[in-house]
């Protein structure tokens, strides 16, 4: 019988405007989309932090007290909610990551495993926005992972290109990180892998053997059809605003709720169930962490 599918949701993302797309900012917003995803089936809700004050819940922030209040919100909405934080940023400087993974300590946190050229070039030639460069380098991945092994939280690998994907095998040989290592394949980003679903088996076989790995689709419409090999190939699944605001009839989504219902049935179409929170928690291996 095929394993049961866990589902991630992720809530609202890290640059995306409120006042241009209904994306959760304080805590109880972040709590009320929360429950709209748990109870379409997501078990796991991969959470960003934004600035509180007014007007700039366009803004990340690695505030601890604003995370512990965000993911504490979250937690007594969703009992039993399995917690994932996001921790990517750019620079040297991850004082802020570090400081509210140490103040939340989260079952599973997300660890950017190696750099990216974050580009995207408009129909006119023109860059959509200044060249930038989304650096990884090892000692920053060594910095994060030490950090998480001190709280307990385990690392979801993101991977943005197949290179990455062979990178967190080094990891795990130099003893970087510890037990099997999860994979999440981030594809649709216009300067890494696209949400192509003829990719899937190569990924697969990148990673090591018996490894759980998810798909991270971003893009519209266009996403669907990669998520639902995923789910066919026995993959976990992930959708969210943070990822997509289309479903696959191209209509918009309003919400978490309805972009999770579909990964929830492209699960069930694939003769899979949806995993609830403790049976994700055994599948995973995790440690409740206490409230």
């Amino acid at each position: 019988m095929p394993h049961k599918a866990i589902i991630t949701c992720a809530l609202t993302g890290v640059l995306t405007d409120p006042r241009q797309h209904p994306v959760p900012v304080t805590p109880e917003e972040m709590a009320r989309e929360a429950r709209r995803a748990f109870d379409a089936g997501a078990c796991v809700m991969h959470v960003h932090f934004r600035q509180q004050g007014q007007g700039q819940g366009h803004l990340p922030s690695w505030e601890p007290s604003v995370a512990v209040a965000i993911m504490q919100a979250i937690r007594d909405a969703c009992p039993g909610v399995i917690l994932n934080q996001s921790t990517g940023t750019r620079g040297p400087d991850i004082k802020g990551p570090l400081d509210c993974l140490r103040a939340v300590k989260p079952e599973i946190a997300a660890c950017n495993a190696g750099s990216l050229n974050y580009l995207k070039v408009r129909s006119d030639g023109n860059w959509a926005w200044p060249p930038r460069l989304f650096d990884n380098p090892v000692e920053k991945v060594k910095a994060y992972l030490d950090v998480m092994a001190q709280t307990g939280t385990q690392p979801e690998f993101e991977c943005f290109d197949t290179g990455i994907v062979r990178c967190v095998e080094m990891y795990a040989r130099n003893g970087m990180v510890r037990g099997r290592p999860r994979y999440n394949f981030v594809m649709g980003v216009e300067s890494g892998m696209p949400a192509d679903p003829d990719l899937l088996p190569i990924l697969r076989k990148l990673a090591l053997k018996g490894a759980r790995w998810q798909v991270t689709a971003i893009g519209r419409a266009e996403i669907w059809r990669l998520h639902r090999r995923a789910a066919e190939l026995g993959g976990d699944l992930r959708t969210g605003l943070e990822d997509t605001f289309y479903l696959p009839d191209g209509s918009k989504a309003s919400s978490n709720g309805p972009l999770v219902e579909m990964l929830a049935n492209y699960a069930r179409d694939a003769g899979r169930a949806v995993a609830s929170p403790a049976e994700a928690r055994e599948m995973l291996g995790l440690v409740k962490q206490a409230a």
